[in-house]
């Protein structure tokens, strides 16, 4: 049986694995493990990178939201929207200041954020939007703009699945106050354990920042405020400035890769393929199909060693983790019917067009089965 990961790691690997062995040796020949002159390197390239004056690493998304929040002035009892249809450490960032999430819906086609609900969500307590840059491509800045304008509200984009995207030409995280970023190993910049950073071009923000990773300090053993220990290590930053070289590269492979898929899924009855937002520049960190009998499909597929799938399964207002906010079924129905649909495809730069075929050739299989089983 072909095994088909739905990420596969090492393609990328074996391309920098002579870049990686000699940055190691370096780390450990200087003994600067920590915020030492290879995170600095890093900092700028990727600062460059995303068009924004700085970029403060930090050791995963996750403290990466919560410390752009923090630094933007969310605090305890505020209230900060987030879309129900996305990864639950966007709303765990917002919990973890003691702030509440108000989760909105996404819109039917792309499954981004939905600016009008999130209109309808604004309140005397509402201080920070935190739109997601759902499977690679943006979502809809222009209108949020407005709104954060308009109410007094902090921007700050989860933009931990779109290294590289743009909208009318402009980079992920660099149109709100601040953008987040994880470097979880899978994404499309992804480290060999967990990593994150903020990027911003206000300066006191990114100052905040580095204050907050680093106990509250920027110069050691001196805390003028509280703060946490959340800062990239060397070895990290060795990682993410080699893949960084070739990161849009390997976003090209991603974009070939999708259209490829379009072009073997297009026309498919029962399958419906994602949709680009005007003004995009996808880069496909996830490809995302919707098809009837989702969780049969899926089986068969994974059944087959095809490493197919779901995200998300299980919309953020739905899980336990925020039960005590009150929502209930129904609320959301856009997310909780796509929840029942999505299904993600294997999509990895360096993946082979034989790869791709496969997996098409069985998805077909199966959705036309599912189709005609009584």
């Amino acid at each position: 049986m072909t095994s088909i990961p739905l990420v596969d790691l090492q393609v990328q690997h074996h391309q920098i694995e002579d870049e990686i062995r000699d940055g190691f040796a370096r780390v450990c020949e200087q003994g600067s493990f920590i915020l030492g002159p290879d995170v600095t390197a890093f900092e700028a390239a990727f600062a460059a990178f995303s068009d924004a004056a700085h970029c403060v690493g930090v050791a995963n998304g996750t403290d990466a939201l919560e410390l752009a929040l923090r630094a933007a002035g969310v605090d305890r009892d505020h209230e900060v929207i987030v879309p129900v249809n996305t990864f639950i450490a966007t709303a765990l960032a917002v919990v973890r200041i003691g702030a509440v999430p108000v989760f909105v819906d996404c819109d039917p086609v792309h499954l981004l954020i939905d600016p009008a609900k999130v209109e309808e969500a604004i309140s005397e307590r509402t201080r920070a939007i935190v739109p997601v840059h759902l499977y690679g491509q943006m979502a809809p800045m222009g209108p949020l703009e407005d709104l954060a304008s308009q109410h007094d509200l902090r921007l700050i984009e989860d933009a931990a699945q779109a290294q590289g995207a743009k909208q009318i030409g402009r980079s992920a995280g660099s149109i709100g106050i601040s953008g987040a970023t994880s470097f979880y190993p899978g994404k499309n910049l992804g480290a060999y354990g967990d990593a994150g950073a903020v990027t911003s071009s206000d300066d006191s923000l990114a100052q905040r920042v580095r204050r907050l990773r680093n106990y509250g300090s920027e110069v050691k053993y001196h805390h003028p405020s509280p703060g946490f220990n959340s800062r990239l290590d060397s070895l990290q930053a060795v990682v993410l400035l080699a893949k960084l070289k070739r990161l849009t590269a390997w976003n090209d492979q991603r974009r070939d890769a999708a259209l490829r898929y379009d072009t073997l899924l297009e026309g498919v009855e029962g399958v419906t393929l994602p949709a680009t937002a005007q003004g995009n520049e996808h880069v496909w960190h996830l490809y995302v199909v919707r098809v009837q009998h989702r969780d049969d499909v899926l089986r068969s597929l994974q059944g087959e060693g095809i490493g197919a799938g779901i995200h998300y399964p299980i919309p953020l207002h739905l899980a336990g983790a925020f039960e005590h906010l009150g929502y209930r079924l129904g609320q959301f129905p856009v997310a909780e019917r796509a929840a029942g649909e999505i299904l993600s495809l294997p999509l990895f730069p360096g993946i082979e067009q034989a790869q791709i075929e496969t997996v098409t050739s069985r998805l077909r299989a199966h959705v036309q089965q599912t189709h005609k089983a009584p």
